[in-house]
């Protein structure tokens, strides 16, 4: 057990350091730099442009380096915290990341917990009574979800809200409470723009899961194990939570280390369409301006957040079912 986890620490850290190059390399791929998106986009607006200005922030950020020393002078920092200064925010990529960190981890996760509420017992049902009139039902409701894109239900949702209810469903303050510092009333207020986001964040992930959940139960109870513990008068509650159940969420699990960075990027068009705080907007913000320390600094998060889920998956695997051994 101790060789397995040091095992794995190993490559994880094998496999940040590849992520972070290949996700810098990445960043620096499309020609020009912040500067010179900046400067296009000043010429558009048709003001003058200071090439020694320019010069000058060139030397300051460190753009007039080559790629390494670039890469070097970011990666360095990222032990003791510094994850560099963003060009476009012109503020520390650590502040800009924690004042949204929490919004996208608390509303993703939200909604995780929701679809799994929600998605496992559906699933179950649908499995066990297969070819009712609910299973039908489900069915219908979860290909609807599955092809409707979340920022379409998005902007339906929000016609209809200010259409019909007038009210403006965007964000998750009221903009009273936008530069407010924390309180109880602000708290409320947050309370009460949640539910429209979490919903429409939840959708898709619930209509794909009550399927996958279905056919991966279905697929179990048809096995011998489950016949033999019948024909020895095991109760049926029992024997479906003990056994098949346990067994059908495997593939779920196992994906877990896709669900912890979809934690914290989260819906980012759904994000954009409700004006939500969440990271997602910045990061896609961020590749479209190059501002390189930010979005490197995102793309390595999420890359650590998908090691570490696979790492968690692994466990989870090992615990739920005993066939699977760290060996």
């Amino acid at each position: 057990m101790v060789g397995y986890f040091a095992k794995r620490l190993l490559y994880t850290a094998v496999l940040l350091l590849a992520a972070s190059v290949v996700a810098f390399l990445i960043i620096q791929l499309p020609p020009g730099d912040y500067l010179t998106s900046y400067i296009a986009q000043l010429r558009a607006q048709g003001e003058t442009v200071d090439e020694a200005r320019i010069e000058g922030l060139r030397r300051q950020y460190g753009l007039d380096r080559p790629v390494y020393a670039q890469y070097w002078l970011w990666i360095s920092g990222i032990p003791s915290g510094d994850f560099g200064f963003s060009f476009d925010w012109n503020r520390p990529v650590r502040e800009l990341i924690g004042e949204r960190i929490g919004y996208s981890v608390g509303l993703s996760l939200t909604a995780l917990l929701i679809t799994y509420a929600i998605a496992i017992p559906i699933g179950i049902y649908s499995a066990t009574h297969q070819y009712s009139a609910g299973d039908y039902v489900f069915t219908l409701l979860g290909f609807i979800g599955l092809a409707a894109p979340h920022f379409m239900v998005a902007l339906i949702f929000m016609f209809v809200a200010f259409r019909y209810l007038g009210i403006s469903p965007g964000g998750l303050f009221s903009p009273e409470y936008l530069d407010q510092p924390w309180s109880w009333d602000k708290l409320l207020n947050m309370l009460a723009h949640l539910p429209a986001p979490l919903l429409i964040i939840a959708l898709g992930g619930t209509a794909g899961t009550i399927r996958v959940m279905r056919a991966n139960l279905l697929d179990e109870l048809r096995k011998p194990y489950v016949l033999t513990a019948r024909s020895k008068g095991l109760r049926e509650g029992k024997l479906l939570i003990k056994y098949p159940v346990r067994f059908a969420l495997n593939p779920m699990v196992s994906t877990i280390g896709w669900v912890f960075p979809a934690i914290v990027s989260g819906e980012t068009i759904t994000s954009i369409v409700l004006n939500l705080p969440t990271v997602g907007p910045m990061l896609l913000r961020a590749l479209l301006n190059q501002d390189m320390y930010l979005a490197g600094s995102l793309i390595m998060f999420l890359a650590f957040l998908t090691v570490f889920g696979m790492f968690v998956s692994d466990i989870l695997l090992a615990w739920l079912d005993p066939r699977i051994r760290y060996e």
